[in-house]
């Protein structure tokens, strides 16, 4: 660079469309590496890529099927995953229909689950899309990141558990084996018998307090509460499947033309330049 001043390029006609509001919606996929496909080897049998969506809580989910090359996938493991995330989907309400099995044939684990995440917008976001010259704009109403779900590895987690203290290969959960460098606990002592007391009679009065601490009970904050609470809310929602189209898909390619505006009407700009710079945060 020279250090002159900046020349104007071009000059661009805005055009701006709210047509899609509130469903032009912006994902990021941090982990991804590569495009969003479905692998060769799952596209060669007719697998496809599936969506479902929880909209009271804003949740997404993605399903993507697994490569199934045996130099990249071990099919005996993945027995071991598949029958842990069908556990974890019954435990989270969040069962899928699952494919016809042959008698005595364990479920395995066929896709990659990527579930999203809500991204607050510091300001206002917006597509933009240059057309025959001229800079089409349309509002974003959610900025989402989807990442893999891993939840089924609690439940591998707790048959290790179990496995190894030696208890039973069950749905409950007693707690870490005991430390075999630690000395045995003592064995409990005989609990004495009560003397019968004479019954007195006893009255209690009940009384209304604001407090929420005392309301919430359990020993619980009101913020975990809230958390534990949205966590519910969650899960007892059922999920609702959405169909998933592959970027160059004709349904794509018919939604985009909604993005371009096609009003020529001209807007007037009321609001000098000294408004506009004042009405942003940390200028």
């Amino acid at each position: 660079m020279d250090g002159g001043e900046d020349r104007l390029v071009s000059v661009l006609p805005i055009h701006f469309s709210n047509a899609l509001q509130p469903n032009i919606h912006l994902h990021q996929f941090p982990l991804l590496t590569r495009p969003l496909q479905v692998p060769p080897s799952a596209a060669a049998s007719g697998k496809r890529i599936r969506a479902r969506v929880k909209t009271s809580v804003k949740r997404l989910e993605v399903h993507i099927p697994v490569d199934t090359r045996p130099e990249v996938w071990n099919g005996e493991r993945s027995k071991d995953l598949g029958t842990a995330r069908v556990q974890d989907d019954k435990e989270k309400n969040q069962e899928l229909p699952m494919p016809k099995q042959k008698e005595g044939e364990e479920p395995k684990l066929t896709e990659i689950r990527l579930r999203s995440e809500p991204v607050p917008q510091v300001g206002a976001y917006v597509l933009g899309v240059v057309r025959d010259g001229k800079l089409h704009l349309h509002p974003i109403s959610e900025t989402h990141q989807l990442r893999p779900t891993l939840t089924y590895m609690d439940i591998l987690t707790r048959k290790a558990k179990r496995r190894a203290g030696g208890d039973s290969d069950d749905d409950s959960d007693d707690g870490p084996p005991p430390d075999p460098d630690e000395p045995a606990p003592a064995p409990a002592a005989p609990k004495k018998e009560k003397k019968a007391v004479d019954a007195k009679e006893v009255q209690v009065a009940v009384r209304r307090s604001d407090d929420k601490s005392m309301q919430l009970g359990g020993g619980l904050t009101a913020t975990r509460r809230e958390m534990l609470m949205a966590i519910r809310a969650e899960e007892d929602e059922r999920w609702e499947d959405v169909q998933y189209y592959d970027g160059e898909a004709p349904e794509c390619n018919e939604a985009l033309e909604h993005v371009f505006s096609r009003n020529e009407e001209q807007l007037e700009c009321k609001t000098d330049i000294t408004s506009v710079l004042k009405s942003i945060k940390g200028l």
